[in-house]
């Protein structure tokens, strides 16, 4: 399950939920992770510029964004690759990372039970979540896909996530902004809004976003709105 054991009383009694992703929903993390990650690659020759890498490895469970970058560009990466890029990107969240904008009063506005399930480590969502200033909304309601060995586009996790906090799936709306996160939670059979600013829209629209949104100021509305349907 999660971190910590979810509590009996985060549920309300009509089984309705909340799942944030993380990065990208919460906290402004990809722009600032991926570029990092670029930047090694292009230390090591590749070819790859930071736009790119934000946009083709949104979401993705970073051991397979790095074996596609090993299959395109038909190199070995060292070893301690991936360790070395958590430790560079975690000196880069210290430094600069924010919490997307808006975000904390939105989460002042939601009343639903809810919780983040994210395809990064449980560490890193914790330390994300510490930095912004976030982690206390959710602690005890975390879930990684590292825990159940299980990565979006698989809804394997979000499912997990429902379960341990009591929730129907038919009345859980997940808040993503990747095309793979969308995918997730469509499988899941939950309700999906997509975040992204109106030139990515089309895009989670197309992955099966029930809507879209781009500022966090229209997400309790939106909430309120899909709930009472």
């Amino acid at each position: 399950m999660g971190e910590s054991k979810v509590k009996d009383c985060e549920v309300q009694e009509d089984e309705r939920l909340i799942i944030f992703d993380c990065d990208g929903v919460l906290v402004d993390s990809e722009p600032l992770g991926l570029s990092i990650l670029a930047g090694m690659l292009r230390q090591l020759g590749v070819d790859i510029e930071d736009d790119y890498a934000v946009d083709r490895f949104r979401g993705r469970r970073i051991a397979a964004c790095l074996a596609e970058v090993e299959r395109s560009y038909r190199l070995k990466l060292p070893e301690a690759f991936e360790r070395n890029f958590r430790a560079e990107s975690a000196k880069g969240f210290a430094a600069n990372l924010t919490a997307v904008d808006g975000v904390a009063d939105a989460l002042d506005a939601i009343h639903t039970p809810s919780c983040v399930a994210s395809s990064g480590p449980s560490e890193k969502i914790r330390l994300t979540l510490s930095l912004t200033g976030l982690l206390s909304r959710f602690d005890g309601r975390i879930f990684s896909a590292y825990e159940i060995g299980a990565w979006k586009p698989d809804p394997a996790l979000f499912t997990h996530a429902s379960r341990e906090m009591g929730a129907d799936p038919a009345r859980t709306i997940v808040i993503e902004d990747s095309v793979v996160g969308v995918q997730a939670g469509v499988a899941a059979g939950m309700t999906v809004l997509g975040s992204a600013p109106e030139h990515r829209a089309t895009e989670l629209s197309a992955a099966g976003a029930t809507t879209t949104f781009s500022t966090m100021h229209l997400l309790p509305d939106l909430i309120s709105h899909y709930q009472s349907l």
